[in-house]
């Protein structure tokens, strides 16, 4: 139904005005009486045997739905419905920010894809955390966090601190996005050096926080690009050894365009922007298979990246990754993907 009949409407309209119309219109049913349950019944697969333990938290169903799609934590709570494991919310910044100029959301619909240069719009922290204070416990929820576009490169570390602080209490585990290609300039984020002062300044706030009483220690995960060399997620295993960072999702958008079927004068309309969805598939699959293979599999990964079907996400979970989650699949594929994967997964176990 959806693919025969939603899609095709909703793809008629602008990318980012149908996203928030859709916020609205599944807000609104889940407010009817009994919508919810019947929405579980339709999607939610239940079984012990889809159980994850990673980092210290327990993930009833391994699929998650990755940063980007609720920036502002206003949906999580009925996105639980869907069948999700755990939602990331974010990416959240210190201060609110419009982002990049509109038009910056594009459908590349003869490759499965979306071209985003969002420029981490968001409403800031404060109200992500009178959001996040609704919480009704359904799922796991992951903190992305980000700096703010204008913060100076010597500020950097400052904001993402004052994010990790306000939403401590309020999620579950952090992800540091350092690999978002929409946000000005970044290229401090890019040296590994300063990956391991970003990393370990969080890590001792983590530290401080737990032992003040406030809440306990979070698991810290690294966010990486699709488009790093083998050299560079070399560079990445060893930083993870040496912090013992919790984890890494691999991966972001990519700014890679090669082998797109939409046409190269189509693009130039578009300029610049991260890749998401099939085309980046295999690339984040081999980042993955990488890290995995190269580490001797030494800490947990998420697979993220052009998963629109169960064997995409099986082939994740085959090249080394513990979790998976999903973005512009869920937009191509609709609701029914999330309980096909868990249903493909129970069947592999």
């Amino acid at each position: 139904m959806y693919k025969l009949i939603i899609r095709p409407i909703f793809f008629l309209f602008d990318p980012e005005k149908i996203h928030y119309f859709t916020f609205s219109l599944v807000k609104f049913m889940t407010k009817i009486p009994f919508v919810a349950s019947i929405f579980r019944s339709l999607y939610q697969v239940n079984d012990k045997k889809l159980e994850r333990n990673l980092f210290g938290l327990t993930f009833k169903k391994p699929v998650g739905l990755a940063a980007g799609f609720d920036k502002n934590a206003v949906l999580y709570n009925e996105l639980a419905n869907f069948g999700f494991g755990f939602v990331e919310i974010g990416t959240v910044t210190p201060k609110g920010q419009a982002g990049n100029p509109k038009k910056r959301l594009f459908r590349l619909k003869d490759d499965q894809g979306i071209i985003n240069r969002m420029g981490f719009n968001n409403e800031g922290l404060a109200i992500a955390i009178e959001q996040l204070k609704k919480n009704k416990g359904k799922i796991i929820i992951g903190g992305n966090i980000g700096k703010n576009t204008d913060t100076a490169p010597e500020n950097y570390t400052s904001d993402y601190l004052e994010c990790f602080k306000g939403l401590h209490p309020y999620v579950d585990y952090f992800v540091l996005n350092v690999s978002c290609p929409n946000v000005g300039s970044h290229a401090k984020l890019d040296d590994v050096e300063y990956l391991y002062e970003l990393i370990t300044e969080v890590q001792k706030l983590n530290k401080e926080l737990s032992v003040s009483g406030r809440a306990k220690s979070r698991p810290i995960l690294l966010k990486i690009a699709p488009d790093l060399n083998n050299q560079q997620l070399d560079e990445i295993i060893e930083l993870v050894a040496k912090t013992k960072i919790d984890g890494v999702i691999a991966s972001n958008t990519s700014v890679n365009r090669d082998n797109l079927k939409v046409s190269k004068e189509r693009l130039l309309e578009i300029g610049n922007g991260g890749v998401s969805g099939q085309p980046v598939k295999e690339r984040s699959t081999k980042v993955i298979k990488y890290l995995a293979d190269k580490s001797n599999k030494a800490f947990p990964i998420i697979g993220v990246g052009g998963i629109h079907s169960e064997k995409d996400a099986l082939d994740k979970i085959n090249a080394g990754a513990d979790l998976v989650q999903i973005y512009t699949g869920f937009i191509y594929e609709g609701p029914s993907l999330v309980k096909r994967i868990n249903k493909a997964i129970l069947d592999q176990s």
